[in-house]
Parts: structure tokens; C-alpha cells; sequence
């Protein structure tokens, strides 16, 4: 029994081992996992309290992939419900003949299963930080002319000019990945996010789409990506890896040849990117393009996890208008 996750799904890690080691699944275990991190307050990127998009609203992503079936099940755009992950698993064993919902979809659905909803996703703290932010880009002026927390927008404010000047490399970059190998062999991963932080209403990141952010097979193993993803949705990077290895290359050399396929894109927007991964006999591996990335993992005769380095395989970032910030 294995879990392999990013370095943020340490606060989840433990009680899926434990989970794995009393009988659970490996789809459990990366379910319980990823909840972990969608509650916790202090992770901006995942779940609850995570950053917001340019309206100060809060859209989640997540995907779950059971790598026996091939089965899997994905949420996108989803407000108001913290445990998306949950919501997505859902979507598969509700025998929906779906992968993704999304937006009011998705939001439809989890009432209907009932899901656990809360009435406030965002802390007081980050909505500053979200107001710092547009008022920094020229959106002043609104906060001024109205007495409330939230600017004016209505459904004619031109947005795209405010979440080009807003958008930060460095907060592109958030999710949470676990990947677990069970007793019986089986492997399932899971991808939860809260997407770029101030993104255009509606974008949907590789987080729920399978074979871009997140997959697995046990025939062959798993990888999962966090980073910018855009780049992941346009390289199928998850599937790609799962691919090479599929046609006998090393783990390593797998995420090597998965990262230089995203190197050789082109484009204005290109930034950094993280993949865990592991193969079918428990062997793990992290792959990342900035030097000092970690990855955790954790086998089950451990007392806890550990933390290894990410391999580092360069990708030469591109931001276009970089220089208006």
C-alpha cells in the first residue's frame, strides 16, 4: 500500500493511510485525502477559503479516476460546495452516463445528492487580499463609490482588461494531488482545486479533466499535475505520462519526456508545472520546473510520511504583458 500526494496533502496523508490499512479502497483513501485539504482554511488554492476569481466568487474543480475501471468522475465551476471531490466521485457511481458537470449543473447535482453546503466559502481575510488585488489594477474607483465589500459589478462590466492586469503567475499554480495504490493492487487518483487566483469567470483549469490533470490505470500506474493548467489541458500531460510508461519507459524517464513535451509549447502564457506520479509496482516519482519542489509519500509499514524533492526539469516561463504589473 502506497500514497504518493503534493506536499500540501500532508495535513490529509495520515488518516488515509490509516484508511488504506483498515480495509479502505485506494479511491477512499484519495477521497479522504483530498477532503483534508478542501477544509483547511490556511490553503488558498484548494477547496474552502481558497482564492477567488475576478468577481470575488469562488469556483471549484476536482476529478477522481479509479484506475481498475477506468471509471471516473469530475466537477468544475462548483460553488457553495466545500468537499468537491466527494461531488465528483459522485458523478461517477451515481451511474450517471457523465464525467464532468459543471457550473449550476454541478451544483444541482450535489443538492440533489445531498452534499454538504455552506453558506460562506471565503474568510474575511481573503476577500482583503482579493480587494487589495483589483484595486491595485485600476478598480479603485469602484470600492470608492460604494460602501460595500464587494465593487459593483454588473453583467456589462468588461472584465478581460482587470483579469489580464490582475492575474499573478504566482498563484496560478494551486492544487492538491494524491494518488494510492490499495491492498488489492488497485489504484486511484485525485485532483481538487480552486483554480487561478482573480481567473476570468469560467475558466476551468486540467484539475477535472481527465487526461490532462489527473489519470490512472492500473496497468500501467498514475500521475497528477499541479501548475499551470492550461499547459497540462494542451499536452494531455497526465494521460501522456501514463502513455509512456504504457510503452516500457522508466518512471523517470516517463515524467522527464511528460515535462519536455510541455517545454516545447508555444504561446505567450507559459509557467511552471508539478507532477507526481507512480507506476503500476509502487515505484514514485516528483517532477517539477523550478528547482526546490516537493512531493510526500507514504507506505504503510511507515510510522509517517516523508518528503522527498521533486526532479527538476526546467521550463522557461512566458508571460505576456508581465511588465504592466
Amino acid at each position: 500500500m502506497l500514497i504518493i500526494a503534493s506536499h500540501n496533502g500532508a495535513i490529509g496523508i495520515a488518516d488515509a493511510m490509516r484508511a488504506l490499512k483498515s480495509g479502505a479502497s485506494a479511491m477512499d483513501a484519495v477521497e479522504i485525502g483530498i477532503r483534508a485539504v478542501e477544509a483547511n482554511p490556511d490553503e488558498h488554492s484548494v477547496g474552502y477559503n481558497g482564492y477567488p476569481n475576478i468577481l470575488g466568487e469562488l469556483e471549484l474543480d476536482a476529478s477522481i479516476m479509479d484506475g481498475r475501471t477506468l471509471n471516473s468522475g469530475a466537477v468544475a465551476l462548483m460553488r457553495g460546495f466545500p468537499y468537491a471531490v466527494s461531488v465528483a466521485r459522485q458523478v461517477m457511481e451515481r451511474k450517471l452516463p457523465h464525467v464532468l458537470l459543471a457550473g449550476a449543473g454541478a451544483e444541482r447535482f450535489a443538492r440533489e445528492i445531498g452534499a454538504e453546503q455552506w453558506d460562506e466559502m471565503l474568510t474575511k481575510e481573503i476577500r482583503a487580499v482579493w480587494r487589495k488585488r483589483l484595486a491595485a489594477v485600476g478598480a479603485t474607483d469602484w470600492f470608492e463609490r460604494h460602501s460595500t465589500e464587494t465593487p459593483a459589478f454588473t453583467a456589462d462590466t468588461p472584465l478581460l482588461d482587470w483579469v489580464t492586469l490582475a492575474t499573478d503567475p504566482e498563484r496560478v499554480k494551486g492544487t492538491v494531488n494524491f494518488i494510492a495504490i490499495d491492498g488489492a493492487g488497485d489504484i486511484a487518483s485525485g485532483v481538487s482545486t480552486s483554480g487561478w487566483a482573480w481567473k476570468y469567470p469560467g475558466r476551468i483549469g486540467d484539475s477535472p479533466i481527465i487526461g490532462a490533470g489527473n489519470y490512472a490505470d492500473n496497468r500501467y500506474g498514475a500521475c497528477a499535475c499541479t501548475g499551470m493548467g492550461e499547459m497540462a489541458i494542451r499536452a494531455g500531460t497526465a494521460r501522456s505520462l501514463v502513455l509512456y510508461l504504457q510503452i516500457g519507459v522508466s518512471l523517470p524517464e516517463a515524467g522527464r519526456r511528460a515535462m519536455s513535451d510541455l517545454r516545447d509549447l508555444g504561446g505567450d502564457f507559459i509557467g511552471g508545472m508539478n507532477l507526481v506520479a507512480l507506476s503500476r509496482d509502487g515505484e514514485h516519482a516528483g517532477f517539477a520546473s523550478e528547482a526546490g519542489r516537493t512531493y510526500i509519500f507514504q507506505r504503510a509499514e511507515m510510522a509517517a510520511h516523508e518528503e522527498v524533492e521533486c526532479e527538476t526539469v526546467a521550463i522557461p516561463a512566458r508571460w505576456a504583458g508581465e511588465a504592466r504589473r
